[in-house]
């Protein structure tokens, strides 16, 4: 029996293809990924308000498939426009909140924070994402040649960067790093720092100049560095702002540390995530000391593959 074939439909960002990814691949379907941009001012427009046809987004060749998995807000209108316009059968599954009528898809995936329920959501303890613990495991000695050659023991730093709820200024980086170098310090630790898509050049600069030349600073995006960090480091410490990358520090069981920032506007959403995986056991609050505790390794994108291939039968 061949394998089904699956539309994903993202704005590009890293947490949404990680989530849209992660589910095509625990569902074992063939993928092609599309970024969606919408046109005009329809970009500022809830998806409630905006056309459900194709005059609100840039066309592109739409391929045969059998399904769609859509996440953010600007994938909603596409995903219901070309399920409702397609000659056959389509399921669309959406990620997050979709802000429209839920029966516009068949399944809605969402984490537990964002407080939504219905007969086709599926709620998650945190963000699905695409990383597995095999492909962790095969890249733990990518960072071999590039760390420094001692006996310590590796902390790594996860960054994610600036967003409307948290800014990377310096003062709030320089609170980060001065506790991360407290216990670098006590635990005679080697740190590594992996930054994201969404880390200012300016962060990873002011990473190299505090911490200097006794640890290792990743300067570019490297999704390779990024597992081998996961795979040999005693402890991980990831910003407040990514509850993606949070999410999958927690499939590696490691202890997770979680780096806050005082945010500029109401976070309670993201408190409550926070919360969630604290009350679970994976994550404490960054202090100045580390302690080594264990949990049940968080691998949620499997478990909603399982849910939804049982309820589509395949």
């Amino acid at each position: 029996m061949s394998k089904l074939k699956g539309l994903l439909l993202t704005e590009g960002m890293h947490g949404m293809i990680s989530q849209v990814e992660g589910l095509a691949k625990g569902l074992d379907i063939d993928f092609t990924h599309q970024k969606v941009e919408l046109k005009g001012f329809w970009k500022l427009i809830p998806p409630r308000f905006t056309p459900k046809s194709d005059i609100s987004f840039n066309n592109f060749d739409f391929p045969n498939v059998d399904l769609i998995i859509s996440c953010g807000r600007k994938s909603v209108v596409p995903s219901i426009y070309l399920k409702k316009s397609s000659k056959k059968k389509i399921y669309n599954i959406h990620i997050q909140d979709p802000k429209v009528d839920f029966n516009y898809f068949d399944f809605i995936i969402a984490p537990e924070h964002d407080g939504i329920t219905g007969p086709n959501v599926i709620l998650t303890k945190g963000a699905i994402h695409y990383l597995t613990a095999l492909e962790i495991e095969k890249n733990i000695n990518y960072l071999n040649s590039i760390l420094k050659k001692d006996d310590r023991k590796v902390i790594s730093l996860i960054m994610g960067g600036p967003t409307k709820y948290y800014d990377y200024s310096k003062q709030n980086l320089e609170s980060i790093f001065k506790n991360l170098n407290n216990i670098i310090k006590k635990e005679n630790f080697q740190l590594v720092i992996i930054p994201s898509m969404r880390t200012p050049s300016n962060s990873i600069n002011y990473a190299k100049e505090f911490f200097g030349e006794s640890h290792t600073v990743i300067e570019k995006i490297d999704k390779k560095a990024y597992l081998s960090a996961l795979a040999i480091s005693e402890f991980i410490v990831v910003t407040c702002d990514s509850s993606s990358m949070i999410s999958e520090a927690a499939i590696t069981g490691k202890p997770v540390y979680i780096a806050n920032i005082k945010p500029k506007k109401n976070d309670k959403r993201f408190q409550k995530f926070r919360n969630l995986f604290k009350e679970l056991n994976i994550a404490k609050n960054l202090g100045d000391t580390c302690e080594k505790w264990s949990y049940q390794k968080l691998d949620e994108t499997n478990r909603v593959a399982k849910i939804i291939k049982e309820r589509m039968s395949i």
